[in-house]
């Protein structure tokens, strides 16, 4: 099993570098890229049918030292536990599906192989991510991740608004990456360790102690963990790139939503929540964090038109739930809606880009419509992946996101519940809108491409994984359970925490047939020079994603670009020309004294240790 475990992620980093030097034709690259992540997953399956019976296990390959400074050795070993399993199988299946329907989709792209060269080490770096079994190794993933995002983002770059989301990307990622390592710096310092599972074990019996120790350093490592968390998971403030990540093609999108880089700050708080739960202000302050954002996507996709920035903002709201989960204590129900996400969500992007594909590039909903009848399978697969967007009941982000909620209320959290609350109804709203409008809605513009059979073969897997991904896997989720997905055992739901939340997204999809398909609400533009409506600046703050671009313009860009309008006439530099003017003053008047004449040197010589003597009297 440890061989398996190792071509894991080598097999798509081999495939990657292959395609990088060699470039083959079409039909070859088509066939290492999918065939090297298809064997990936097909290895993933086959540890998952091996270990299956087993309550725990660990299971370690080593693939080299990488150095050995005093007391830090640092290897590239690859850890495998329940929680990296559930992780590597998402990735390399979800991932599959997602470089076989690219196969048809980038068909005719002239840089197809460069695509499939960024997309098999995007995989191979997120992978090497979640097995890694210390914090540099995980680190070197992460930025793995991090720099594939900014080649596909930007993989159509001849345009420049690309180029531009690919730099927002990777810019304010940076700046959560460079507070996360901080983080891990002091980590060694207080730990004496970087092997994530000596931590954790060191943690766990700092939490047997019979009173937590207050240890201010373990709270600011927490809060720069979770820095780092937020830049890739995209929460509040760091959540304002990922829409404009939709510059990329559609697979990316689905890859990096789905499967890739967004959950990484997910499973990083995850892996190391013995470590949180030594600073329980930093976990609430992590569940604030993520209704805040939960709400803010939620409220943000309602006012959106283009249908990638819808997925888009739902991918930023239901990140918010995890981290809610994980705000709580609860890891479980955390990796669990990671997974039936991972589903739903490359099921939606997918289907968009098909959808966007027979409709000419069209991504504006409101020219859509009607398509159910020329596009029943595109419809059908919307259909389920809406249905468990919103968590209607039996779908499977309804199991998941009902055990958020419910763990939410056992942690005695009654105003977080609330927010996850309001969010999901905004989310059934939202989500109940796509589908109406863009299959029921009036017919605008009538479809006349046929999704290709390669496309097809992918949604129905997906289809059928949105539907059944959510049945409870009894044991599969508490191998790696926080102390809090069991906290207060006496507690019990009452009846309408109970039903509101199951009832809530069957009226609201109810109520927006009424307001999207009957008429009763119609989107208004401002007239020219007509006054704006407080309605319509609402719409307008909800479109731009609570203006948080128009906030960091105010606050970071436009002093910087005074400052540098102030700077031109280099006002900086004139310190170092000053202090080149009196280094070459001080030298003429030194150079002085340099006559050449013996005489000269010696009756300085002779005068300077007089002057010597005489001080050496005085005191």
């Amino acid at each position: 099993m440890t061989i398996l475990l190792g071509l894991i992620p080598l097999l798509p980093l081999f495939s990657a570098c292959l395609l990088i030097f060699w470039q083959p034709k079409l039909l070859l690259t088509q066939i290492i890229a999918v065939g090297s992540i298809s064997l990936s997953a097909l290895l993933a399956l086959i540890l998952n049918v091996q270990l299956w019976d087993q309550a725990q296990f660990v299971l370690q390959v080593s693939l080299g030292q990488w150095l050995s400074i005093d007391n830090l050795s640092l290897g590239f070993t690859l850890y495998l536990d329940p929680l990296s399993l559930i992780m590597v199988t998402i990735i390399t299946c979800v991932g599959a599906l997602i470089h076989l329907y690219s196969a048809s989709y980038m068909k005719d792209d002239p840089d197809v192989c460069r695509f499939f060269a960024y997309l098999n080490l995007f995989v191979s770096a997120m992978l090497f991510l979640v097995l890694a079994d210390n914090l540099i190794l995980l680190y070197l993933g992460w930025e793995g991740v991090g720099l594939c995002s900014y080649l596909l983002i930007g993989f159509w770059y001849r345009e420049q608004k690309n180029s531009q989301a690919a730099n927002k990307a990777f810019i304010i990622t940076r700046i959560g990456d460079t507070a996360m390592l901080i983080g891990i710096i002091l980590l060694f310092y207080q730990f004496d360790t970087l092997n994530i599972q000596q931590i954790q074990l060191q943690s766990q019996q700092l939490l047997q102690m019979d009173e937590l120790p207050t240890t201010e350093i373990i709270s600011l490592c927490c809060l720069l963990l979770f820095a780092g968390a937020a830049g890739k998971s995209a929460q509040v403030p760091l959540q304002s790139w990922l829409p404009d990540a939709m510059a990329g093609p559609t697979p990316v999108s689905a890859l990096i939503h789905a499967a890739t880089m967004v959950t990484a700050g997910i499973y990083l708080v995850a892996r190391n929540m013995d470590l949180f739960q030594l600073a329980p202000d930093v976990l609430h302050f992590i569940a604030i964090i993520g209704v805040v954002t939960l709400i803010l996507g939620a409220t943000s996709a309602l006012a959106q038109s283009d249908l990638k920035r819808i997925l888009a903002y739902s991918t930023i709201s239901q990140l918010g739930y995890m981290f809610l989960a994980l705000g709580v204590g609860s890891a479980s129900a955390a990796v669990f809606h990671l997974m039936t996400h991972a589903f739903f969500k490359a099921l939606l992007f997918l289907s968009a880009g098909a959808l966007i594909y027979c409709m000419h590039h069209e991504q504006n909903i409101f020219k859509m419509g009607g398509l159910r009848k020329s596009q029943p399978l595109l419809a059908f697969s919307f259909g389920i992946g809406c249905a468990a967007l919103a968590s209607l009941p039996m779908t499977s982000g309804f199991f998941s996101k009902e055990l958020i909620l419910e763990q939410t209320l056992l942690a005695h959290q009654p105003l977080l519940w609330w927010g996850g609350v309001i969010g999901a109804f905004f989310t059934a709203l939202y989500s109940a809108k796509l589908f109406f409008i863009v299959f029921f809605g009036k017919l605008n513009q009538p479809s006349t491409h046929n999704t290709p059979t390669a496309m097809v073969i992918v949604l129905m897997i997906l289809m059928l994984l949105s539907l059944v991904g959510g049945v409870q896997p009894q044991g599969l989720f508490t191998h790696f359970s926080a102390p809090a997905d069991s906290a207060s055992p006496g507690h019990t739901l009452s009846l309408f925490q109970h039903w509101l939340p199951i009832l809530l997204p069957i009226f609201t999809v109810t109520l927006a047939w009424f307001m999207f398909i009957k008429g009763y609400f119609t989107p208004t533009t401002p007239s020219e020079g007509s006054s704006v409506s407080l309605k319509q600046k609402l719409h307008q703050f909800l479109l731009s994603g609570w203006d948080f671009d128009r906030l960091y313009r105010l606050i970071f860009i436009k002093p910087f670009k005074l400052v540098t309008e102030y700077n031109r006439r280099d006002i900086i530099d004139l310190a170092y020309r000053q202090l080149e003017t009196f280094s070459s003053l001080l030298y003429r008047q030194l150079n002085r004294f340099q006559t050449g004449q013996l005489r000269h040197y010696s009756a300085s010589l002779v005068i300077f240790c007089v002057l010597a003597i005489a001080w050496g009297l005085i005191q």
